[in-house]
């Protein structure tokens, strides 16, 4: 699949099938994470991979939008020293291309996934050993989409993507 093919088709998936992911597709979603570019190169994450089932369901009870972590194949949660340092936006923006490079990566293998905002910190450095001096601010599911919710059996949502002509200006406002 090209990239631009796999920016197109991919969509949040909330319900995966039991599927197993090899060890070899995770490290390699992983390392496309890993392989992202970042501000003046500080690779400000760690990512914990996530596979056992009864870790997930601890993660999936971090926040109210993370349920879908409990049905995963796999989770990846972010981690950082401080979110807002240098105090500027560079680290959440890094931890968002590294979140797409993952992204991307997996749906070229046909895995999909769906982010999740970690609401209790507390619960997350808890259940997965994180220093209470870290930030825990997303993880994402991945796994192969359930049937009822794979998104190549069902077209884009009509009005789902804002028009081109909408949101691009050239040259000036």
């Amino acid at each position: 699949m090209h990239v631009y093919e796999a920016i197109k088709s991919n969509r949040s998936v909330r319900q995966y099938s039991n599927q197993p992911v090899s060890r070899e597709h995770i490290e390699q979603v992983v390392n496309a994470g890993r392989l992202s570019g970042s501000a003046k190169n500080r690779q400000p994450w760690t990512f914990i991979v996530v596979t056992e089932r009864e870790q997930l369901g601890g993660v999936g009870g971090c926040g109210p939008w993370c349920g879908h972590l409990v049905g995963a194949a796999f989770g990846v949660v972010l981690v950082v020293d401080e979110l807002n340092q240098p105090p500027t936006l560079t680290t959440p923006f890094d931890l968002g291309r590294a979140s797409q490079n993952m992204i991307l990566a997996a749906w070229e293998l046909g895995i999909a996934s769906c982010m999740a905002t970690i609401y209790d910190q507390e619960r997350a450095q808890s259940v997965l050993g994180i220093p209470d001096d870290m930030e825990v601010p997303w993880a994402i599911s991945f796994g192969y989409p359930h049937p009822d919710a794979d998104p190549s059996a069902r077209p884009p949502r009509a009005n789902g993507r804002r028009k081109f002509t909408e949101v691009i200006k050239w040259e000036r406002w």
